[in-house]
């Protein structure tokens, strides 16, 4: 046992609500410790779409223009093909922000931009390779956490902590918090390629009979999910790996020339999906954002944005009460309070594209699918084509920075 730890705030969890929270508090002058479990942020697959809503809140806070420094793809249309017909579905460059388009950067870019940051802030501090194996309890409240760090085991001390440890959340497990399970009917494979210059520059979303690729532009290469069926993953690796390599390129003509670049099935990951939500988010002395309080499916690459939107609301309401001293444990409802309506609608949207668009297009596997309706009628109308990438790119309650900076 390492000798004791103590902070105002401990936040579990270096993503992108973690890392969020944490510069947010220590701006304002709260001692905050952030845990990460892994040595660095280097993890293939995670979200890495920067939407204008999170582009507004780093404007906000004078860093935009650092992060957009960092290596990046603009994403300003949103086109998708259905067999040879191609719809365009969004169009980011006429949304009322700093920003108008989607930003590109692997999450780990955008992670270590926000750590730099924040240890310039003397109220921060970041244990990387340190894990939270449960939680401390003192009278039923929540009183900080224990972990496992390079040299052992830590007890933490803290007035608050945080859960942003994401979809397979320890902290929520250990709160006892209640989970419901809306569910989803997709599960998918992430995978890259090689991609050409003068490749599918707007392209984004690719059917064929009963298959789905969304075909996402990293520059030199294409970070691409494949969308199955829940549960299918094991069917279709019996299949064999050149029966996947086809099925894509059935999808993806344009894939064709670099298809054999997955070698075997390591370089193909399972996303399992799932969407859910805590009936409650807070416990005395514990409050949960980002995919620890709501999992969210990677329909419309919203989840990371969603979570930076808890952590700066997080930070509006609780940081400067925390740094005066006066914060109670019911102020730590009001985020849920802030935060669930968007997060429900988020939901709303995400089920009813799995269940109107996603499910039938996977379900006919003989014929080229026909472009559902709705996507018909946003493709032929330019005002909701911007509707639309407004909706995706800004959200629904956008946050803004409020919290106070500490002298």
């Amino acid at each position: 046992m390492t000798a004791p730890v103590d902070t105002e705030c401990c936040i579990v969890g270096g993503g992108p609500a973690g890392m969020m929270a944490g510069y947010l508090f220590a701006r304002a002058g709260v001692k905050t410790l952030v845990l990460e479990k892994h040595g660095d942020f280097l993890r293939d697959f995670r979200g890495d779409t920067v939407h204008p809503s999170t582009l507004e809140i780093m404007y906000e806070l004078g860093l935009a223009e650092g992060l957009l420094k960092r290596p990046h793809e603009k994403i300003e249309r949103l086109g998708g093909n259905f067999g040879d017909k191609h719809l365009r579905i969004g169009d980011f460059t006429g949304i009322k922000a700093h920003y108008p388009f989607v930003a590109l950067m692997p999450q780990w870019d955008f992670l270590d931009f926000l750590a730099d940051e924040a240890r310039k802030l003397p109220s921060f501090s970041l244990s990387m390779n340190t894990e939270a194996t449960g939680l401390m309890e003192e009278s039923g409240r929540v009183a900080g956490v224990s972990a496992k760090g390079p040299e052992g085991e830590i007890e933490i001390t803290a007035k608050l902590t945080i859960g942003a440890d994401g979809r397979h959340s320890t902290v929520r497990d250990a709160s006892g918090l209640k989970v419901v399970d809306i569910g989803a009917p997709i599960d998918v494979f992430w995978f890259r390629v090689d991609r050409d210059p003068e490749q599918g520059e707007d392209v984004l979303f690719n059917a064929a009979a009963g298959r789905i690729v969304v075909t996402i532009d990293r520059g030199d290469y294409w970070q691409c999910a494949y969308v199955i069926a829940k549960n299918e993953a094991p069917k279709i690796r019996a299949a064999g790996l050149d029966a996947f390599r086809r099925s894509v390129v059935d999808a993806v003509p344009w894939l064709a020339g670099h298809i054999d670049q997955i070698p075997n099935w390591d370089d193909v990951k399972l996303l399992t999906v799932t969407v859910d939500r805590l009936e409650k988010w807070s416990r005395p002395g514990l409050v949960m954002i980002g995919d620890s309080a709501h999992a969210m499916s990677p329909v419309g690459g919203i989840g990371i944005n969603l979570a930076i939107q808890d952590a700066v609301a997080s930070a509006n309401l609780l940081a400067g009460r925390l740094a005066a001293d006066t914060l109670t444990d019911a102020d730590l409802e009001r985020v849920r309070e802030r935060r669930l309506w968007p997060t429900r609608v988020v939901q709303f949207v995400q089920v009813q594209a799995h269940r109107l668009i996603l499910t039938p297009l996977l379900k006919d596997k003989e014929q080229v699918p026909k472009p559902p309706l709705l996507i018909r009628i946003v493709s032929a109308i330019p005002w909701l084509q911007r509707r639309f990438a407004s909706w995706v790119g800004l959200g629904v309650r956008p946050e803004h920075v409020h919290s106070p900076r500490a002298d």
